[in-house]
């Protein structure tokens, strides 16, 4: 039996602090409901949630590498796992109908507000601050975590069931300004492009 008296306890908190804490776990659940354009390998539709985890599991794979360049891995595994929550109230835009100037960053802050409302103060203005960290790519780890985001959703895309020459040609395009950003991320990039062009062939063989 292990002896349990040699660990800490964790004592119990504020109950009305408990319950803002609970609350705001329980609404950010809406995530796993918002749907991407993309899909699993199965062909299901992807939900941010699902995005937001293989993001943030990508950091932890890479943290040796990370480490080693003074990157805070602490800090860029919460700018993954914040980046995107303003989604559960607003959904997701399709990468290729964003527009410049659609107030897409401003609707979405304002959601992650929205959301945050029922935490304690202190945690919602932590919250806030990483999402305005990563949306305005103030900080290295911000900018790591932009071309991580990109990263994803590419390998993502060659999972999936396949798709026309025209969708495989818009990935080779997509977020090379944040993956050209560091040595590392322009080695994934690399990898990335060689299937998304190896799938392209493929289509354009098939549609031939």
């Amino acid at each position: 039996m292990t002896d349990t008296s040699r660990f800490p306890d964790l004592p119990a908190i504020d109950p009305g602090r408990l319950a803002g804490i609970l609350a705001f776990v329980q609404a950010a659940e809406q995530l796993k409901d918002t749907l991407r354009s993309g899909a699993t390998r199965a062909g299901r539709p992807e939900s941010t949630a699902e995005h937001s985890w293989r993001l943030a599991l990508m950091v932890l794979v890479l943290d040796r590498e990370l480490d080693a360049e003074g990157i805070d891995v602490t800090k860029l595994l919460k700018l993954c796992l914040v980046h995107d929550l303003g989604e559960a109230i607003s959904g997701d835009v399709p990468a290729p109908l964003q527009t410049p100037g659609d107030d897409r960053q401003k609707r979405e802050r304002r959601d992650f507000r929205t959301l945050c409302e029922v935490l304690p103060h202190d945690i919602s203005e932590k919250l806030l601050a990483l999402w305005d960290e990563y949306a305005e790519a103030m900080t290295q780890e911000a900018r790591i975590a932009k071309a991580f985001d990109k990263l994803e959703t590419m390998l993502q895309h060659v999972l999936m069931p396949r798709r026309d020459a025209d969708f495989y040609a818009f990935n080779l395009g997509y977020g090379r300004d944040r993956t050209d950003a560091f040595a590392l991320t322009r080695q994934i990039r690399a990898i990335a492009d060689a299937w998304t062009r190896d799938l392209m062939m493929e289509a354009r063989t098939r549609s031939a």
